[in-house]
């Protein structure tokens, strides 16, 4: 394994790290972003370039989309109470 794949996968294990501790839900979303970022660098080094391209739809697509749902329905089951 070359340094850069040990860098890579060590920066996908804390990203992941901290979306799983992050306790607010609009950071959480962040930190989210972020670590599906540090995926797409993660295939790249590792010469997976279609899987890059697919995880950066998702990423750029579906994953905000659910998120951005999840906090408002989030908001509003607060409010309600």
């Amino acid at each position: 394994m070359i340094p850069l794949q040990a860098v890579t996968l060590a920066l996908v294990a804390a990203g992941g790290l901290a979306v799983v501790l992050a306790r607010d839900v609009v950071r959480q979303a962040f930190v989210n972003g972020f670590y599906g970022l540090s995926l797409v660098v993660l295939f790249l080094v590792f010469q997976a370039p279609d899987v890059a391209l697919s995880a950066i739809t998702v990423g750029s697509a579906a994953a905000p989309l659910v998120i951005a749902i999840s906090i408002a329905r989030v908001h509003r089951r607060e409010r309600k109470r």
